[in-house]
């Protein structure tokens, strides 16, 4: 037999498509797909399978080894497809299945995508998966994100209704950094892989809103800030007062009266968080009326506050008698919540008259009216959780003042006060605290003896009589250009409540004629006292002091209990 025309000598898909000529009818079309495209080398395998079908023992045979062939053909197909340019076109396998399945809404149209049809042709499998049951992998596992994953066969979210959430899985995937990812391409994060390469499949882009703004609407009613107060005190140094005081924190000196009722109903002069204070304190020894006006920001805008004042003192000393007439604006800028600066100028009038004695040349040549004017800078650092019983902090104040007028001098004062928290309660009471201050002051040689330094009495050095701790020339208390005061206290509770408390104190100091410190005048008081806290008389405590000197000048005078009480409502 030549070997040309051996069915067994050509390659094996040669001889499968052979056989198969010889077994199907000539009615019936050829399986082979290969075979149709090429005519000519169909007719050459029929013209060389024919001596053999003429044997009954090789058509016996021809049926068995073309239905073996087949079942090898078909497995040397699956398992390695043949490369070969009349071999069919091989398409890449279908993506593993995500969770993301198409919705109802593109299910069935002409442009829904499905694994047999428009993205990859006509189907190898024969049989398009279905959306409701589970698919088959594709050798590996497709990984866990944490979190159920959504049924497909449950009723898809429309895409123009659901923003991106739990609840609409074909949502663009949006990551902290506010990128929305969409069309193709190959996704990061942990999406990666969830999607198929192809654009027809990828997920809709939902836009969502990177900014959310909302209406916040606040409605107030401002709370009483105008009062009117009646109280009185007495202390050891001016002896017994009343104060009247009417007092207004919300201020408004351009909003004048519209009419009759807006006088009653209090509207007029309100709402410009000005201050308006207006006083009148009465007492058998000492007056004062005020009357002030400030502002927190200058022209409703500036950062700058002003306060202007008049003012109308009267006082009996035991030496003379003296009434100040006058005024002052100043202007202060707060350049931290602590640090805050101020300039000032003022004027004012000084009678002095029923001088006890005429004796003191420097008594004599103030008799009568003294016309003062000056101009003044401050700075003040003040840290203190308190201005009237403060535990913690410290206040700091330098302040130069130049006068002229008829004297013409110069004044520069310091003043520092510390105090320290020794200890307290869990809850903020019982404080313990310990204090430490100090003023020191100078003036000028022009000095007038009413504008001197004193010391003695409640606020100065206790254990001495109201300025018995001053200079003395013929038995008229002259004061001095030089002061150097100082104090250490030490406050504790005497109850749980906090309303008594005990101190004890040494007060000591000098006041000079001339700039210097005498040792023979130098004055030390120690002593101990109690502060009677009721709420009903006012923020200020009731004080009681005992002091005892210890150092003294040879012509003070001196005192032993001191005291401060007042009321005010």
């Amino acid at each position: 037999m030549n070997p040309k025309t051996n069915p067994f000598h050509r390659p094996f898909k040669f001889r499968f498509m052979s056989w198969m000529r010889a077994v199907t009818p000539p009615n019936e079309s050829d399986a082979s797909d290969s075979v149709n495209d090429n005519p000519s080398l169909a007719q050459t395998l029929i013209s060389a399978s024919t001596p053999f079908a003429k044997t009954e023992a090789f058509a016996r045979r021809r049926g068995v080894i073309a239905f073996l062939a087949t079942i090898m053909v078909f497995s040397q197909g699956v398992i390695s497809p043949v490369n070969d340019a009349n071999a069919q076109t091989s398409y890449p396998a279908p993506a593993p299945p995500s969770s993301y399945a198409a919705p109802p809404s593109l299910q069935g149209s002409a442009g829904a995508s499905t694994y047999g049809q428009s993205a990859y042709g006509q189907s190898a499998y024969g049989t398009q998966p279905t959306y409701g049951a589970p698919q088959q992998s594709y050798g590996e596992a497709q990984p866990s994100y944490g979190a159920a994953q959504p049924s497909y066969g449950a009723a898809q979210p429309s895409y123009g209704a659901a923003q991106p959430g739990a609840s609409n899985p074909y949502a663009a995937p949006t990551y902290s950094g506010g990128t929305t990812y969409q069309g193709g391409g190959t996704l990061s994060g942990p999406l990666q892989d969830s999607f198929p390469s192809s654009p027809n499949l990828a997920p809709p882009v939902v836009t969502q809103p990177t900014v959310r703004e909302a209406d916040l609407i606040i409605q107030g009613y401002p709370a009483r800030t105008g009062r009117l107060m009646f109280g009185g005190a007495v202390n050891s140094d001016a002896g017994v007062t009343g104060q009247i005081t009417i007092d207004e924190r919300n201020f408004d000196i351009s909003r004048w009266p519209r009419s009759f009722s807006d006088m009653f109903s209090g509207t007029a002069f309100r709402g410009a968080g000005q201050t308006f204070r207006l006083e009148a304190a009465p007492g058998s020894d000492f007056q004062r009326y005020t009357l002030q006006f400030a502002d927190p920001n200058l022209l409703g805008y500036l950062p700058i506050s002003m306060s202007l004042s008049g003012f109308l003192y009267d006082r009996n000393f035991n030496d003379w008698d003296e009434n100040r007439l006058g005024g002052r604006a100043s202007f202060g800028y707060r350049v931290t919540p602590d640090l805050s600066v101020s300039v000032g100028f003022s004027g004012q009038n000084v009678e002095i008259s029923d001088p006890r004695v005429n004796t003191v040349q420097q008594l004599n040549d103030v008799v009568g009216d003294n016309a003062l004017y000056s101009g003044m800078a401050s700075l003040i650092h003040d840290t203190r959780n308190s201005p009237l019983q403060p535990s913690r902090g410290h206040y700091f104040e330098l302040s130069f003042e130049q006068t002229f007028g008829d004297f013409d001098y110069s004044t520069f004062e310091a003043e520092y006060r510390k105090y320290f928290l020794l200890r307290e309660r869990a809850d903020g009471s019982g404080k313990q605290t310990l204090s430490f201050g100090t003023q020191l002051g100078f003036s000028g040689d022009e000095t007038p003896i009413f504008e001197n330094y004193f010391a003695g009495g409640y606020s100065t050095i206790r254990g001495f009589d109201f300025r018995g701790a001053s200079p003395v020339i013929n038995g008229v208390e002259v004061g001095g250009r030089f002061q150097w005061l100082n104090t250490v206290e030490y406050m504790f509770p005497l109850t749980a409540d906090d309303a008594f408390r005990g101190v004890a104190f040494v007060d000591f100091g000098t006041v000079e004629q001339d700039i210097e410190i005498d040792a023979d005048n130098f004055r030390v008081a120690p002593g101990f006292g109690f502060r009677v806290a009721i709420p009903m008389l006012g923020p200020a405590p009731l004080a009681f002091d005992f002091a005892f000197p210890v150092a003294k000048s040879e012509f003070d005078d001196e005192r032993m209990f001191s005291f401060y009480m007042s009321a005010i409502r």
